[in-house]
This record gives C-alpha cells, structure tokens and sequence, in this order.
C-alpha cells in the first residue's frame, strides 16, 4: 500500500522550475529518502506534502485520501530544527510545543518520546547544554508526539558529528522497526544507502529515478569495448547475457552488468563468434558514488 502518492508535482519560483511534474509513491512502512544535491528541489517537495507550500501543478494524498488537519495528525515532521527555548528543560519545551501542537497527551507521552530518542536521563538539562545531536533528537522526539504513523524528516544529519550521525541513523532504525513510515530528505548518499529502504533522486527538479535502494544505487561492472564498427558491435552486445544497458561514449561502447558478473573471456569469446573482433576490453568497477554522479550530472543550485 502507498502512504503517499504524488503526482505530477511542479513548481515555480519566477523563472526557476524547482519541480517539473514529479511522480513518487512511498510504500507503507518503509524508510524512503529522497536524495539529490543541494538545490535539486528536496525542501520544496516536503513542503509541498506537509502543505507549507501550494503546488503550482498536480496532486498528492496520503493514506489514499486528500490531505486535511485531521491527515496531518498522523504526520510528525522537521523542516527546521524548532525554535525550542534555550533556557527550558527538555520535558518543559515538549510541553509548549505540545500546547501549541494539540499533540500529545502532555504527561506520560512525553517521558516516553524522551526514552525513545534516548534524552530522558537529560529531560531536566537545559536545552543550552545540548550537544548538535541531542538538539536534533530532541527536535524528533517533538515529531514523535502524537505517535504519528509517518515521519518526515529534512536533512536530519546536517551538520552533526560523526557521533551524532550515528545516533540518528539508529534512532530512524528503531523507529521504523516500531511501524512508523519514515520521509527523509538527504543530499549524502551514504545516509540513504545505511537507514534508507527505497529512494527517489532528484536533479534540478525533475525525478531522475525511484525504487528500492539495492535496485537503483548498485554499484556496477562497467566494460569497455571497441571495434572497427562500434554502431554494430553496440547492436550485438546488448544480447549478451547478463547485459543490463549499453552506450556509445567517444570511441568506446559500454557494457552494464550487475557487480561482479562480467566475464571478460567469455564476452570476447560472444563477440568473435558474432563475427567482431575487438580492439580493447577493459573491465571497469563502478562504485556507488559513481553511479549517484552520474545519475545527477549536470546539476546546477535552484532555490529549495
């Protein structure tokens, strides 16, 4: 089942398209990143869904019905980290955004979202003795109020330490293994790839691909061939078995295969009985960070 269905998504700031008829479905239970470089239009969609902005074009539901007030009663989100007070406890900010909110029970709820992103030994300390980490726990554990079935979370390591990178990357596992869907924004590849199940990558607005992770970031053999008619060795390979995609680049055709599959004996064996004799083979080993660059290449900063 799709908790979230958008459809042809697009807008505009003046002349810039920062979204260009985006279509994403997020299955139900999953931890689903949307990754793309800054500027790639991350922000505006959450935006869009959390119905902080107003698309210029297209739709979107959740849980198979349009959104509303009593919709979004299900959907804990962090945009920004909250303007929590600096000089108020952990348990005392919850309780204002609580008032504020109208989520939460305002009692025991809040010891428990503390417990769940592990600050309730600190729910007394003033907020300004936090470490990044523990303010950006706290800032999910506000999300957490209510026990939404969905979380949407924007960039929710930025600017952490490696220690705080950590800690958030287990919280969103835990949260995930206790049946909450989870939304993230990310422009670091290596997030996605650790907490994230699915994907969809965004360049300059427009939806480059979407699936599950191990199917759309897997790292790939990439061979390169050449011979005296590339156009006709093109043609022929794409036929070998295990051949996922090929291309023509300067004077060399590549050949995709899944990691580790290549063979090159046995494809320089295929072309010759095919009546082509190469000039080159070389087996080249693509890795993930390869396959997100190119996937994204081009990419120019739109507003967010």
């Amino acid at each position: 089942m799709a908790i979230l269905k958008i459809q042809d998504i697009s807008k505009a700031y003046g002349r810039i398209q920062a979204l260009k008829s985006v279509n994403i479905e997020v299955p139900e239970g999953s931890v689903f990143g949307i990754l793309g470089p800054n500027g790639s239009g991350k922000t505006t969609l959450l935006s869009i869904i959390l119905d902080v902005l107003g698309a210029d074009a297209g739709t979107y539901s959740w849980f198979g019905v349009g959104s509303s007030q009593e919709i979004r009663k299900k959907i804990g989100s962090l945009l920004e980290t909250p303007n929590f007070y600096h000089y108020l406890s952990a348990v005392n900010n919850l309780k204002i955004t609580h008032e504020i909110s109208g989520r939460g029970n305002n009692g025991s709820e809040i010891d428990n979202v503390l417990k769940k992103v592990k600050l309730f030994e600190r729910r007394t300390s003033r907020f300004s003795t936090y470490s990044l980490g523990m303010k950006q726990r706290l800032a999910i554990a506000a999300s957490l109020l209510g026990n939404p079935r969905v979380l949407v979370l924007d960039e929710p390591t930025n600017g952490l330490d490696p220690v705080g990178i950590a800690e958030i990357r287990e919280l969103i596992l835990l949260l995930k293994d206790q049946g909450h869907t989870i939304i993230i924004a990310s422009h670091l590849l290596d997030e996605v790839e650790k907490v994230c199940t699915h994907v969809a990558i965004l360049n300059r607005g427009v939806l480059v691909t979407t699936g599950r992770v191990d199917e759309v970031l897997v790292a790939e053999d990439s061979v390169e061939l050449s011979a005296a008619d590339n156009n006709l060795l093109s043609e022929h390979i794409k036929n070998f078995s295990g051949v996922k995609s090929t291309r023509i680049a300067g004077p060399f055709v590549y050949a995709a295969f899944d990691r580790g599959t290549a063979n090159l004996e046995e494809i320089n064996r295929f072309c010759f009985s095919n009546q082509i004799t190469l000039n080159h083979l070389l087996l080249k080993k693509q890795k993930l960070e390869a396959r997100f660059f190119e996937l994204t290449a081009d990419s120019h900063a739109n507003p967010n």
